[in-house]
């Protein structure tokens, strides 16, 4: 082969290496910009739509309405818990005005028997019948009192002296092994197991040896 041939022969492959080197390339480029293509398509994808006006509008609105229920629920629980306030206040107020109504309804029957015994007093010649009379009156109120109310009246001559529900007003030496109520000056009164007035006594003491 003549030298002329193979000059041209390597001039010819030289040539097509360097095509083939820009065809690599340029498939390379092709390839990385339909990878970006892909990638800045998919960011795009991922990003949310902005909202628009109309789309917060909305929004706006509905915390608004959101807003206006709360409001107006924590205003009637307000309102409510005012009413009951002053509801139990009224309450408290009744019962401190008219707690005693039972009992002093249930004390006029023995108000009414004592205006009847006052006027019979009045005419009377007979002193025992107005004595029988107070002491049916008594024992009408008492047992009133002590049923429906628990009411216990106590202290009697003879009894244990007891500090606790006595209150010696005076004392004596006797011939006791204990103290005991020589007298009752004014009767105590329990209601149920609390005592309510102290009874008023004179206790009788042992004496000293």
């Amino acid at each position: 082969m003549s030298e002329e041939v193979q000059e041209e022969q390597t001039t010819q492959d030289q040539q097509e290496s360097q095509d083939s080197d820009t065809d690599v390339q340029s498939e390379s480029a092709d390839t990385q910009n339909s990878a970006e293509t892909q990638d800045e398509s998919a960011a795009e994808a991922e990003q949310p739509a902005e909202p628009t006006v109309e789309s917060l509008s909305q929004k706006i609105a509905d915390l608004e309405k959101e807003r206006d229920e709360y409001k107006d629920k924590w205003m009637r629980s307000v309102a409510d818990f005012q009413n009951l306030r002053k509801r139990a206040a009224q309450e408290k107020q009744d019962a401190f005005d008219y707690g005693n109504a039972s009992l002093l309804k249930d004390l006029l029957d023995s108000l009414d028997n004592f205006d009847r015994t006052v006027e019979a007093a009045a005419n009377a010649t007979d002193a025992k019948t107005i004595a029988d009379g107070v002491t049916m009156i008594n024992k009408s109120l008492v047992s009133m009192l002590e049923n429906k109310y628990n009411l216990v009246a106590y202290g009697a001559e003879g009894d244990a002296f007891d500090p606790d529900i006595h209150e010696a007003i005076g004392k004596t030496d006797e011939d006791v092994a204990e103290p005991v109520l020589k007298a009752v000056y004014l009767k105590g009164y329990k209601l149920k197991d609390r005592v309510i007035r102290h009874a008023k006594v004179m206790v009788a003491m042992p004496k000293d040896n």
